[in-house]
């Protein structure tokens, strides 16, 4: 079951998005899908338009009506990206005043007339480095402006740059093309040194090679934005091949200006 309105307006979507997928109805289902959430709206019986929709929490496989969309969320801030080529959204809600506070970073990928994957990273408290109070300062913070299109990178300088950061932190050898200033933000950590020639988004390589895998991409040329859903490998004791993660970063001349990681933990603070 999904949200009554939330399955309406997919419903809505069914004529435009046959005919093509464009970024006002990408941007349209992401704010459905922001209302529903906020709304934490009564649900109905699934449709026939939402019958193939799969949807998972933290890589787990579930029914929606038992998962944190039915849950009433206040909402204090919201960032998506929108893929025009792939057709698909990508959303990061910050909810602080929320009890509990919730980051959630939700990926949307429609086929023909119809969503049929949703998928999230829900983080809480216990989870990797959380703090929805410094999440929501830090966002606010930043800017995610429109970039002209003279300036704008292709999707596969966009998506590589995202890549070589997660590359290396398995593989210390890795060309990242971090830029300066470059600013990363940790669960509610704010990486960020003062001037415009601070790069504080350097990972140190981790004491054991290892690969960044199950990589599931939303590019946005026209903000200069990938995320990225993937299995963190080593952070987890519980889960050592890999926990659910997600990092969003902004390109700007194809040098990396922002990061932002959430990572879900087994146990409080995956065990460190």
């Amino acid at each position: 079951m999904i949200p009554s309105s939330f399955v309406l307006f997919c419903l809505g979507l069914a004529a435009q998005a046959s005919a093509a997928c464009t970024r006002e109805m990408l941007q349209d289902a992401a704010a459905a899908y922001i209302k529903a959430q906020g709304a934490g709206l009564p649900t109905s019986p699934m449709p026939a338009v939402a019958n193939n929709i799969s949807y998972a929490e933290n890589d787990k496989i579930m029914d929606i009506k038992t998962g944190v969309l039915n849950q009433a969320i206040t909402i204090d801030f919201n960032r998506s990206l929108y893929d025009t080529t792939q057709c698909a959204t990508f959303t990061e809600l910050v909810s602080a005043s929320n009890k509990p506070p919730y980051v959630i970073h939700t990926r949307m990928l429609f086929t023909a007339d119809q969503i049929t994957t949703i998928q999230s990273v829900v983080t809480t408290d216990g989870d990797w480095a959380f703090n929805a109070t410094g999440q929501l300062y830090w966002n606010k913070q930043e800017t995610w402006s429109t970039i002209p299109e003279s300036k704008r990178d292709t999707r596969a300088v966009i998506q590589a740059a995202g890549d070589a950061y997660l590359d290396s932190w398995g593989d210390g050898t890795v060309k990242v093309p971090y830029g300066t200033p470059c600013a990363r933000l940790e669960g509610g950590s704010y990486t960020a040194g003062k001037g415009s020639t601070a790069n504080t988004c350097k990972m140190p390589q981790f004491p054991q090679p290892f690969k960044i895998t199950n990589r599931r991409y939303v590019v946005d040329e026209e903000v200069g934005g990938v995320d990225i859903f993937n299995d963190f490998p080593f952070i987890d004791k519980v889960k050592p091949n890999g926990t659910s993660s997600t990092n969003v970063v902004r390109v700007e001349g194809g040098m990396i200006r922002y990061i932002h990681e959430v990572t879900k933990c087994s146990t409080k603070n995956c065990g460190r």
